[in-house]
């Protein structure tokens, strides 16, 4: 059974606290997919931290996948994670 986001987005922002979390539920896209035939869910998360900051890509993407780590593959299917300092993201929406 795939988690509600807001169990992710409170995962996420317990790892990290001063985060900017956008996350999309997009499951429904992958109906019929084998990954997702045991209810295991697809998102996508943009996260703004400056705990991204001097990060390169796969240690930002460490750290997202670490607070959602003994949720994967059973929960979570898939996670395509855009992770970026506040200076790469620019201001909020």
């Amino acid at each position: 059974m795939r988690p509600e986001p807001d169990e992710i987005r409170a995962r996420l922002a317990a790892a990290l606290p001063d985060a900017r979390i956008e996350l999309i539920d997009e499951s429904h896209l992958h109906a019929g997919h084998a990954g997702a035939s045991g209810g295991a869910g697809h998102f996508r998360v943009r996260v703004v931290s400056a705990a991204f900051a001097g990060l390169r890509t796969v240690a930002r993407h460490r750290l997202v996948y670490d607070s959602v780590r003994d949720w994967m593959p059973h929960r979570i299917h898939a996670l395509a994670i855009e992770a970026r300092s506040p200076d790469e993201a620019g201001p909020p929406n």
